[in-house]
């Protein structure tokens, strides 16, 4: 099935015993079985079903579902944020003494979760992101994992997942990809070579800032070195299904990192337009851009589609027709005038978020990067003139029009 009819169809569609065609809310924390020998073998990972929905729910797995098929893994595991998701993804193969090796263009509330991870004795080695030299250099017999996003947010660099995933294996590392930004629609990470995906899906998979949750899923092809990685030892009678067993079963199920099922629900809705909110908002952001570029020469315009960007070829090899992602920056020349432009809009909301069906902008310096040292702002990408808008699906001519306006009325600053 090609990318919109796989949204719809598959076996998450529906519920067979009411004929519901989206499965239901099951807003229930418990399940009751006919006997003690029922539980017991679900307990003991010997026969399907639920028990308690901190461990998994019919909403939720359905859910899960969705998102294997969306991101061509074997299993997923949706989690109460994206943050979590993250945790959870890396936690569950790191211990105390263990390094990870990671793109430096990231979303600031990850480089505030790597620094909380020191705490724990992990330490995370920042290096310029497609840089291999750098990863290569940074990898040493302490690294147990590669991470980046595939479309740094905000410095919007496109990661080439490919190359980056063979140096990994190369030194017996799996590749953890961050693709929140990018999504399925316009990359699969795993069928490049990456090991494990990350979605936060309170963005473009919930569509509507509706939900928190994210998602970890699985290819389920790295081979678990025992030495490197003693807690997979147990699991590993799980093949290709170890690190999700390991996870369900361990750190998820104990920190209680459930995802609801109603925002599961709203997630599984908002996915099945998917597609075509991704076709649109590409679609803008790539006429946005060019109408900075064209008509502001003094606004620096950061977008993977422009032919100038200098991750533009990467992103048309990776992402091919697809479109460039719904992203774009601005850098304005002053705080003063990016916080002008951003009061002057008429449409877009001043909102934390990415990814809905309605325009987003932001200060990123000042909002999502506070916590990050002026050393973490520059490499991400983050400076006190820009502004991250992140592109709805509103007709873009009024979009343009608004945009016009705000910074015309500011231009004198």
């Amino acid at each position: 099935m090609r990318f919109n009819t796989a949204l719809l169809h598959g076996d998450f569609r529906g519920d067979k015993a009411t004929g519901a065609t989206l499965t239901p809310i099951y807003q229930s924390s418990a399940f009751e079985h006919d006997s003690a020998v029922k539980l017991e073998k679900i307990f003991h990972n010997q026969a399907p079903g639920f028990s308690y929905t901190r461990i998994s729910n019919p909403t939720v797995d359905a859910f899960e579902k969705r998102m294997t098929a969306l991101e061509g893994g074997i299993a997923s595991v949706a989690c109460a944020s994206g943050m979590a998701a993250l945790y959870n993804a890396f936690c569950n193969i790191l211990r105390a003494g263990d390094e990870i090796v990671s793109s430096a263009s990231l979303y600031g509330g990850s480089i505030d979760l790597f620094r909380d991870l020191e705490s724990f004795g992990i330490t995370t080695r920042y290096v310029e992101n497609n840089n291999l030299e750098e990863f290569r250099a940074a990898t040493n017999e302490h690294t147990r994992l590669y991470f980046a996003e595939t479309i740094g947010n905000p410095r919007l660099d496109v990661t080439d997942i490919e190359a980056l995933a063979k140096l990994a294996h190369d030194n017996g590392v799996p590749l953890i990809m961050d693709n929140t930004v990018a999504t399925a629609y316009l990359v699969q990470p795993l069928k490049l070579g990456a090991d494990v995906v990350v979605n936060s899906t309170s963005k473009y998979i919930n569509a509507n800032s509706s939900a928190i949750s994210g998602v970890i899923t699985d290819a389920g092809r790295f081979k678990w070195d025992e030495d490197r990685y003693p807690g997979m030892k147990e699991f590993k009678k799980f093949g290709p299904f170890a690190y999700t067993a390991k996870l369900r079963n361990g750190l998820f199920r104990n920190t209680g990192a459930c995802l609801s099922p109603q925002n599961a629900f709203y997630n599984s809705l908002g996915m099945e337009t998917l597609g075509l909110r991704m076709e649109r908002v590409c679609s803008n952001a790539a006429k946005l851009a060019q109408f900075f570029t064209e008509n502001y020469k003094d606004i620096t315009v950061n977008y993977p589609g422009l032919t100038d960007s200098r991750w533009h070829d990467i992103a048309a090899k990776q992402f091919g027709d697809n479109g460039y992602g719904g992203i774009i920056t601005i850098r304005t020349g002053s705080k003063e005038k990016a916080f002008g432009i951003i009061d002057a809009l008429k449409l877009p909301l001043i909102v934390s978020n990415i990814g809905d069906t309605k325009t987003l902008v932001i200060h990123p310096e000042s909002t999502l990067n506070v916590h990050s040292s002026e050393e973490e702002k520059k490499t991400a990408g983050v400076f006190d003139d820009l502004i991250r808008i992140s592109v709805g699906i509103e007709d873009i001519e009024d979009l343009i029009e608004d945009f016009r306006q705000a910074v015309d009325s500011v231009e004198n600053l």
